[in-house]
């Protein structure tokens, strides 16, 4: 059973990892980080796609939120100026906003910065190309 919440993220990322590993250091969130790979998901009530898709946010009570409203639930643990961020987070139109750029950072986090081919989301997950390449 948890004791608090856990932030999980794809550990064969290396743009994921670099992220967390940076808001383990500026912000100090109270809360635990786990690679999916390394997570009992089935325990932690999601499913090895739900991980793959996006970052998740376990609550010790078996809530579970994923992609942007995942992030927010981490900007509000990590308390001073960072909850007002996470709360806006929650609230339309910053809800559907936030949503839409973690989307577009999702699918491109290969070629953000410190990513590599193995932050490239599985070709299941991937969104089909808009047009045909003649």
């Amino acid at each position: 059973m948890l004791t608090r919440p856990v932030l999980v993220y794809d550990g064969d990322c290396a743009f994921c990892t670099t992220a967390v590993h940076f808001l383990e250091r500026r912000l100090r969130p109270r809360c635990s980080f786990t690679p999916w790979q390394f997570a009992d998901l089935e325990a932690l009530g999601t499913t090895r796609s739900r991980a793959e898709h996006e970052v998740l946010w376990v609550t010790p009570a078996g809530a579970v939120q994923g992609g942007v409203q995942a992030f927010a639930r981490l900007l509000l643990r990590a308390g001073r100026g960072w909850a007002v961020l996470g709360a806006l987070l929650t609230l339309p139109p910053f809800r559907w906003i936030a949503h839409g750029v973690y989307r577009v950072v999702a699918r491109n986090r290969d070629r953000m910065p410190g990513g590599t081919p193995s932050c490239a989301l599985p070709a299941d997950l991937r969104r089909p190309a808009s047009r045909e390449v003649p």
